[in-house]
């Protein structure tokens, strides 16, 4: 698996989580503080689409995966 997938499917996960947490009709919500997440991950892929940074994208080029084309 490329480090573009694992970014993406990790940034889906926690938007993911962070919602079912967050929003008050979820049977798993716990509080509303959760929404910052989803508003921290959405922020962190909008400065990597313009600058093509990515912390996470460098923790796992770190761990051995391979890069694809984007980062």
């Amino acid at each position: 698996m490329s480090i573009e997938r694992s970014v993406f499917i990790f940034a889906g996960l926690m938007i993911m989580l962070s919602l079912a947490l967050g929003v008050e009709a979820s049977p798993l919500f716990h509080s509303v503080n959760w929404l910052w997440l989803t508003a921290f991950v959405g922020a962190n892929l909008f400065q990597t689409g313009f600058t093509g940074f990515c912390p996470l994208a460098i923790i796992l080029k770190k761990a051995g995966l391979k890069p694809g084309g984007a980062f």
